[in-house]
């Protein structure tokens, strides 16, 4: 009786983890590592972009499996314009494609060698942003701002859309599904900005101005993730206040190999809510790709470009 007792007992504690693993977020046993959902410690390497791998040393002429993938990631992120190629699913490297490879260089500080050489493939695999770095034809990340004779600037602005001036007090909230351990991280970002500009923030039940949570491949916004650690998260342009994590990632609190700190990626996708666009500076928090255990913060670039859109 004893020994049936003990089994229904295991049963029931299994069924309650892995509930508990869907739902739910919960800790590494010896690291501040959150895992939303299905994210496992396991499979630490696998991206949706490590096609672009077997295309080292393509340009234009080569004609190989996965260069039409790259033509849709280059589409995705503003570089290709889909209705302007007479033949844009296939694996023919064109001028049209190396055009774009160049513009994509010449924005991450690469040599615009239009080939497919390896520190272009390192940037273009990196962990990322889903927020496109050209919009409408407008290269947000190719723009610099001069202050005086000495500091120059690479902050941009997401197109023309800010909050009104008289709009300064931001009411955010979270969804549902969104794990208590995750919600310090995320507000500890929104106050920093707040320290820096003229916005100030408040948790919200009903009516919010922002709403904040994880979401799992197609959630019916238009911009599908794609799984570990390929596009982050993603968030919309004032005043739609959307904000999205990809619940495949694996997460962290604080800087922790394989795993992607939450709140510099909050950081950043806050601050495309407030209407700041991509940064080609590296040392920004608006640069559009971030490495595993690796923590950001605001830098000066940041600071300039929100006092610049509201000033």
């Amino acid at each position: 009786m004893a020994i049936k007792n003990l089994h229904l007992t295991l049963s029931t504690f299994l069924v309650f983890l892995l509930i508990f693993a869907v739902g739910e977020a919960r800790r590494d046993n010896t690291k501040n590592i959150l895992i939303i959902g299905q994210a496992s410690t396991k499979n630490k390497t696998t991206s949706s972009f490590d096609f672009i791998k077997k295309l080292q040393g393509c340009r234009k002429g080569s004609n190989k499996e996965g260069i039409q993938q790259l033509k849709t990631y280059l589409e995705k992120f503003g570089y290709l314009e889909n209705q302007n190629q007479p033949h844009p699913h296939n694996d023919h490297f064109d001028e049209t494609l190396e055009s774009a490879l160049k513009t994509y260089q010449q924005n991450y500080h690469l040599k615009p060698t239009g080939t497919l050489d390896p520190a272009t493939i390192s940037k273009l695999t990196a962990p990322r942003c889903g927020v496109a770095d050209i919009n409408n034809g407008t290269n947000h990340m190719h723009h610099v701002h001069e202050h005086g004779s000495i500091t120059m600037s690479h902050y941009s602005f997401f197109g023309q859309q800010k909050w009104p001036n008289s709009k300064t007090h931001l009411v955010y909230g979270f969804l549902r599904n969104t794990p208590a351990v995750a919600i310090p991280p995320i507000e500890s970002a929104l106050q920093k900005w707040a320290s820096v500009s003229s916005f100030s923030f408040s948790r919200g039940r009903r009516y919010v101005d922002l709403i904040i949570g994880f979401q799992w491949r197609d959630h019916n916004d238009g911009y599908p993730f794609d799984g570990p650690h390929g596009v982050l998260a993603h968030a919309f342009a004032p005043t739609d206040g959307r904000l999205h994590l990809d619940g495949d990632e694996l997460w962290s609190i604080g800087a922790f190999p394989n795993a992607i700190d939450l709140e510099s990626v909050a950081l950043h996708e806050i601050g495309h809510l407030l209407g700041l666009g991509h940064s080609d500076n590296q040392d920004s928090i608006m640069y559009p790709s971030i490495s595993a255990g690796v923590v950001k913060n605001l830098n000066d670039d940041d600071i300039q470009g929100i006092r610049a859109l509201y000033n």
